[in-house]
């Protein structure tokens, strides 16, 4: 697998593509984000065909890669509507993904890191409001 087919996969993630794990993913990956922790391709997929079901207009957008060839970090942006919300405000968040790579290539490892606080729960009406007060009584 090359890391530009997986990262052209990301950017051009569907509904559809969800079960075009198996071409990148090894069977008993592992993926951890803020909120989950798994193993196994039918697990990942489960997550994000539940991000579809969560979230309107998702979109990937890949925009600066570190890598070599035991793994790679993507630094993204993920741009979506909030279905709960009414579909309102279009909304963006900023993260990272330290992948590793098996001997075949393909991703073994998928940790994803991205602000909770900032990226989520600020954008929660009225615990937004708490999250930013709390951040101006915090901040030096």
């Amino acid at each position: 697998m090359a890391l530009a087919d997986l990262i052209k996969f990301y950017n051009e993630f569907s509904p559809e593509s969800v079960s075009r794990f198996p071409e990148f993913y090894s069977p008993d990956a592992y993926f951890k984000d803020p909120f989950n922790e798994v193993r196994g391709l039918t697990a990942i997929e489960r997550i994000f065909s539940h991000m579809f079901k969560q979230v309107a207009e998702p979109r990937f957008a890949v925009i600066e890669t570190i890598s070599d060839e035991h793994g790679a970090m993507l630094i993204w942006e993920f741009y979506y509507r909030v279905k709960l919300w009414g579909k309102g405000q279009a909304q963006v968040m900023r993260g990272a993904s330290h992948l590793r790579f098996d001997a075949a290539g393909k991703v073994n490892y998928h940790r994803d890191y991205w602000d909770t606080g900032e990226e989520l729960y600020m954008k929660v009406p009225l615990m937004g409001s708490l999250m930013r007060g709390l951040r101006r009584v915090l901040a030096a």
